[in-house]
C-alpha cells in the first residue's frame, strides 16, 4: 500500500512538472532564439562548459533555441547593452565585477550599469600550480620564501580571479613579512595555455590554473618539463567537499582537499584564511523587464527542482549553486565589497 501511495505521489509530481513546463512554453515571454554571450573567447574553458550545461536545460524548459556565443568580455557587454528583450543574455563569473574593482578598461560596474541575474554554479577547482620539481610545494612555502628575499614570479591574467589570488598572496606577505611584498612579482599574460607555457619555459614559478585544465599535468613524472603540482585551491573547504568523491581525472576529492584551507593557509587578516569560490551567474541588460527576470528565475527554479542539472554539473566537477536574481545580486554585492578590501590592502 505504501508503495502504491508513493507511486501515486511521484506520478502527481511528474504531472505537475510537465504542466509547469508546458505553461512556461505557452507563456513564452522571450520570443525567438536566445543568444547567451559569455565573457570568454574559449570554447573549452569552464565558462563555456557551465554556460552550455545551463543553456541546454533552459532550451528544453522554455522550448526555444539557446546558443552559447564565446565572444569575450568586451564584446559580451556591448551585445548585452544593445537590447532588453531577453534575446541576448550574458553569462560570466566573478571577473565581471573584479575587473571593475581592479580598474581594467572595459569593465563597468555591473551593479549599476547592468542587472545581475541568477547564480547557477561554482567551479571549486580554481587553483595555483608550481613545477613538480620546484622548491616551493605550497603557497605557504612561497610566502615564506618571499619573506626571505627570494623573488617569485606569478603568472596571472590581470583583473580576474587569478589576480585576486595573487592579491591575496601579496596581502599575506604584507601581514607576515611587511616590506617584502615586492618580491612577489606578477607576470601578466592571457589564456591558460599562455600561463602554462610560461611555466614550461621556466619564466614563472607559480601560475594560476584549474583542476579541470591542469590536473593532467600533475600526473607527469617530475623530470617532464610539463610536470606540475597543485600548490593551492582557493575554494572554501565546504564547497570543495560537495564534489563527487572521485574528484577529477586521477585526483580524488580527498587529495584535492589537501590543497585547500584549512590544510593550506593564506592569511586574510592575521586570523582568518583567504578563500574564494569562483561563481557563475547571468547578467542582464539594465532595462530588462521585471516579468522577464521573474520568468527566467522561475524556469531555473523548476530546472533545479527536477534535479538532473545538479548531476550534470557535478559530473563535470562543478558545484550546482542556484540563487534567484534578487538573492544573487545581494550576495554578489557583499562578496565584491569583501574582496575590494583585499585589493585596497595591497595598493
Amino acid at each position: 500500500m505504501k508503495g502504491l501511495v508513493h507511486g501515486m505521489r511521484l506520478a502527481v509530481c511528474g504531472l505537475a512538472v510537465v504542466a509547469a513546463t508546458q505553461a512556461m512554453a505557452e507563456e513564452q515571454l522571450i520570443k525567438g532564439n536566445i543568444r547567451l554571450v559569455i565573457g570568454s573567447t574559449s570554447t573549452g574553458g569552464d565558462t563555456y562548459q557551465n554556460a552550455s550545461i545551463i543553456a541546454e536545460e533552459l532550451a528544453k524548459k522554455l522550448d526555444v533555441n539557446v546558443k552559447v556565443d564565446a565572444v569575450g568580455t568586451s564584446a559580451a557587454f556591448k551585445a548585452l547593452a544593445r537590447g532588453a528583450s531577453g534575446n541576448t543574455l550574458m553569462f560570466f563569473h566573478d571577473q565581471s565585477y573584479l575587473g571593475n574593482l581592479y580598474g581594467i578598461r572595459g569593465y563597468d560596474d555591473i551593479f549599476t550599469e547592468y542587472k545581475v541575474g541568477p547564480m547557477v554554479s561554482i567551479n571549486p577547482g580554481d587553483a595555483f600550480l608550481t613545477p613538480k620539481n620546484s622548491p616551493y610545494q605550497t603557497v605557504e612555502d612561497i610566502v615564506e620564501a618571499v619573506g626571505q628575499d627570494k623573488q617569485v614570479r606569478v603568472a596571472i591574467q590581470p583583473g580576474g580571479v587569478s589576480e585576486i589570488g595573487y592579491s591575496a598572496l601579496k596581502n599575506a606577505v604584507i601581514l607576515t613579512h611587511p616590506g617584502k611584498e615586492d618580491n612577489l612579482v606578477a607576470v601578466n599574460t592571457g589564456s591558460q595555455s599562455d600561463k602554462n607555457q610560461l611555466l614550461f619555459d621556466g619564466q614563472a614559478d607559480l601560475i594560476h590554473g584549474s583542476v579541470q585544465a591542469n590536473e593532467q599535468y600533475t600526473r607527469l613524472p617530475a623530470d617532464d618539463q610539463k610536470a606540475m603540482s597543485f600548490a593551492w585551491l582557493m575554494a572554501r573547504e565546504g564547497t570543495l567537499a560537495q564534489a563527487n568523491e572521485e574528484g577529477f581525472g586521477q585526483t580524488n576529492r580527498d587529495a584535492l582537499l589537501g590543497y585547500a584551507e584549512p590544510n593550506i593557509s593564506v592569511t586574510l587578516n592575521g586570523t582568518d584564511n583567504f578563500t574564494f569560490d569562483k561563481e557563475f551567474f547571468f547578467i542582464y541588460n539594465k532595462d530588462i523587464k521585471p516579468e522577464i527576470v521573474e520568468y527566467l528565475d522561475q524556469a531555473l527554479t523548476e530546472i533545479y527542482a527536477e534535479g538532473q542539472v545538479q548531476q550534470t554539473f557535478k559530473k563535470n566537477f562543478f558545484i550546482p549553486n542556484f540563487m534567484a536574481s534578487a538573492e544573487s545580486e545581494r550576495y554578489l554585492k557583499e562578496k565584491a565589497t569583501t574582496y575590494q578590501k583585499v585589493i585596497q590592502a595591497i595598493q
